[in-house]
């Protein structure tokens, strides 16, 4: 398929290009004949077209527009992120002081600051960077940023999604549909509809540490507060706050078997949590099955939960809507055996200085 771009370039003094606007991108043969007329009638600017296959998408890229449509093309969602060469990106891209004026050369920035003091009028600088924000050039629908320095040109962002201040998306990453960001995204990482970053989370990316792994989050998925992901996650899958879930991690299953967690890369419907008593990561949930293991007992027969007079400070199993799961037993043991010793179920007397608290259910003789 063809593909016509028109695009504004900002120049330096020198010639160099710094930066290019494409906001007419046009798939097939039609031509951007009437828009280029007029623009060039009302805009002093420097117009630049290009005339490409999609399959020369595939190839690396040749020059600083071409990078710049590659990253509009990925902002608009016209193609996804990992579906398009990005070799020799960081290359090809110059380092750039973006201001409130748009691109300026390294080489001219000091001139300008001091002609905006005499002028007194203020030049901002906003960032030094070879990647501008994404809402200097493109405005998603149907999306919440709350700081755009913290979006670069280039991700990809579904209807839906929120990026919250401390949020962060690369390009060449970003949601499939509504998501919550609170966390980093970092370039390569896609994250699947529903799912959440919490805050100081964090995604392994190509360039730091994912090596040639993709990293990607399913969807209904949620990165607890500080947590971070080094392989493929699944779908209905979360991960504890604080815990840092790289390739390697050793990973305790329900079994007692032990694995690399990127053996479980994309797999469904796991918690991942770190024992607070051992510090062992174990996967805990299987499918629609909550899997209950002790290292104390090495040959379960059967399981009770919040099997007590009073579980209230026992039961810690919560749905969605944060109703407690009621109590439960695996066996079918009877309640009472009618050879078996009396036991005395009466509370004694409360004495001085008592506190009210949980009591165990006395030992019944089966």
């Amino acid at each position: 398929m063809k593909i016509n771009a028109l695009g504004l370039t900002t120049v330096s003094s020198e010639g160099d290009i710094l930066d290019v606007f494409f906001p007419f991108i046009k798939f097939g043969e039609d031509r951007h004949v009437g828009e280029k007329n007029s623009i060039k009638a009302v805009l002093n600017k420097n117009l630049i077209e290009i005339n490409c296959d999609l399959r020369d998408l595939e190839k690396p890229i040749k020059d600083v527009a071409d990078a710049y449509l590659r990253l509009h093309l990925l902002s608009y969602k016209f193609v996804l992120p990992n579906s398009i060469n990005l070799e020799g990106l960081f290359e090809i891209l110059p380092n750039v002081v973006w201001t409130n004026y748009g691109a300026v050369s390294l080489k001219e920035i000091d001139k300008k600051l001091l002609n905006s003091k005499l002028r007194d009028d203020a030049l901002i600088i906003k960032s030094i960077d070879k990647f501008p924000r994404l809402t200097d050039f493109i405005v998603p629908k149907g999306v919440r940023i709350a700081d755009a320095s913290r979006v670069r040109l280039g991700a990809y962002l579904s209807e839906g999604t929120t990026i919250m201040h401390e949020g962060f998306v690369n390009f060449n990453a970003g949601t499939l549909g509504k998501a919550m960001i609170e966390g980093r995204i970092s370039a390569g990482v896609l994250v699947g509809s529903n799912s959440d970053l919490g805050g100081g989370s964090s995604t392994m990316g190509t360039l730091s540490g994912g090596n040639s792994t993709k990293i990607s989050i399913g969807e209904n998925c949620l990165l607890g507060a500080n947590s971070g992901l080094g392989i493929p996650l699944g779908n209905n899958c979360i991960i504890e706050a604080g815990l840092y879930l790289t390739a390697g991690t050793k990973v305790t299953l329900s079994d007692n078997s032990i694995v690399k967690a990127l053996d479980l890369a994309n797999k469904d419907n796991l918690l991942f949590i770190r024992n607070s008593t051992s510090g062992i990561v174990e996967a805990k949930i299987d499918g629609d099955k909550l899997i209950v293991s002790s290292n104390s007992v090495t040959e379960p027969v059967a399981v009770r939960y919040a099997w007590a007079m009073n579980p209230s400070q026992r039961n810690l199993l919560y749905n969605m809507e944060g109703f407690p799961a009621s109590p439960f037993r695996t066996d079918d043991w009877p309640f009472y055996a009618p050879n078996a010793e009396t036991i005395d179920v009466n509370k004694p007397p409360k004495p001085n200085g008592y506190e009210s608290k949980d009591w165990a259910r006395p030992v019944m003789t089966q």
